[in-house]
């Protein structure tokens, strides 16, 4: 028990790195200052809207996979999936998961504007133009606060423990800009421990039909060189999407490319070598009928230690009432098996297929739950096995403003070798959402 909380102690444990921390904190407000600076002096030149595409799970409505914040307001029915927050450079079978992940968009309407507001017709004597009242819209106000937790552990002395708290900045044009940093620390068996300070800048707005991401900013670790993390994705819709009069989605094809580059947050060995990785690739995203749904991703991988892999993922969904059922299908592949040297699972050939039942729905007016279990199986080195995960998570609403996720999920599906032994994975995860 006193391991599981030794993340909590980390403080008084590290606090000399106190210090060295503030002064990394200096040198990234004068470039996070010089970069506001010319984003609100560029954000002007935007026509188009932003949306946002790290939504929050109350901003979806039941069975509707689009993101769109005023169509959510409109709808009060929370979301069917748990959403992944700001990507984590970490290559494993979950990690693929839809149910972790983001579905498309639809564009948002301009703010402050009403299709019923016309305008006034000139007076007759008019007097001269009086000065307005109204307080003037300001070029940046502060729209969330969404902090995300992560620990997980597994039977060979590996925990990996994240709290990344992201600020978001809404614009006067309606792009976004937010901040993100946290604590995240690294344990492992015969390895030092390893905590990671993470620093980033991002950036999201529209360009006509296509959506732009961007980030970039500094991992600061206590025992490791400073490291550079970015990542950029961008997001079109192949045919327009078509949603009923109820805010379902009825149809949809949305296409994005993604881009990641950073250190390789697999375990403390992993960070202890100094691995950084490379990843790109496309998603698509198919909204065949109201109830059903193709989710399909490709990613390749180029590493600084000379390997390489290429990853894929798809998923088939269909929906009955709070009911869903799915098929998933996952492979894997490495140039070169590095394991014992690098230290980060990288199977030459490597197989993953399941089927899912899930269940959610309204436990209590402020309580929605989601149940899930997958089964299937796995390939390893020409041997199969089998591969189960079961999952479970609420969220709860404390007000208007405010709601928390809570999640749990038990997984034997390998991301490691074990010389044949079993393999069995725990991860608690959750969310504070806080909404201005």
């Amino acid at each position: 028990m006193v391991d599981n909380f030794r993340p909590y102690l980390f403080v008084s444990r590290y606090s000399l790195y106190a210090v060295f921390l503030l002064g990394c904190l200096q040198i990234q407000l004068g470039v996070i200052c010089s970069v506001g600076v010319w984003i609100l002096s560029e954000a002007k030149l935007q026509a188009a809207q932003a949306h946002q595409t790290w939504k929050s799970p109350s901003e979806l409505t039941e069975q509707v996979t689009t993101i769109n914040p005023e169509l959510a307001k409109q709808y009060s029915k929370p979301l069917p999936y748990r959403l992944k927050p700001t990507p984590i450079l970490m290559a494993a079978p979950e990690n693929f998961n839809p149910d972790l992940r983001l579905p498309p968009s639809l564009p948002e309407p301009p703010p402050n504007s009403s299709p019923l507001s016309l305008p006034e017709p000139p007076q007759q004597n008019s007097s001269p133009p009086k000065t307005s009242t109204k307080p003037k819209t300001p070029d940046a106000f502060l729209e969330s606060i969404y902090t995300d937790y992560h620990y997980e552990t597994d039977n060979f002395g590996q925990t990996n423990f994240f709290l990344e708290p992201t600020v978001q900045f809404r614009l006067r044009n309606g792009n976004k800009i937010f901040f993100k940093t946290g604590f995240n620390l690294f344990e492992q068996r015969g390895v030092e421990s390893v905590t990671n300070f993470p620093l980033q800048v991002g950036w999201q707005g529209k360009i006509g039909q296509v959506t732009l991401q961007t980030a970039a900013g500094v991992d600061v670790f206590n025992r490791l060189p400073t490291a550079i993390n970015l990542n950029v994705k961008v997001e079109a819709p192949i045919s327009p999407p078509r949603v009923s009069s109820s805010g379902r989605l009825l149809s949809a094809v949305v296409l994005s490319g993604n881009l990641e580059q950073g250190p390789y947050k697999s375990n403390a060995r992993t960070l202890d070598n100094q691995i950084t990785a490379w990843r790109f690739g496309p998603d698509l995203y198919w909204q065949i009928d109201r109830d059903t749904s193709l989710f399909s991703s490709l990613r390749l991988g180029s590493y600084n230690d000379g390997n390489s892999d290429v990853q894929s993922f798809s998923r088939l969904e269909r929906k009955f009432g709070q009911f869903s059922l799915a098929a998933n299908l996952f492979t894997w592949s490495y140039d070169r098996d590095l394991e014992r040297t690098s230290g980060y699972f990288s199977p030459p050939d490597f197989l993953v297929y399941n089927g899912e039942v899930a269940w959610e729905g309204d436990i209590a007016k402020f309580l929605r739950c989601r149940l899930a279990a997958n089964l299937g199986r796995q390939r390893l080195k020409g041997e199969f096995d089998n591969a189960n995960t079961y999952q479970t998570r609420c969220t709860v609403k404390l007000s208007p403003s405010i709601e928390a996720d809570l999640g749990y999920s038990f997984s034997n599906v390998r991301n490691q070798e074990t010389s044949g032994s079993t393999y069995s994975g725990n991860s608690f995860t959750g969310q504070l959402r806080v909404k201005f």
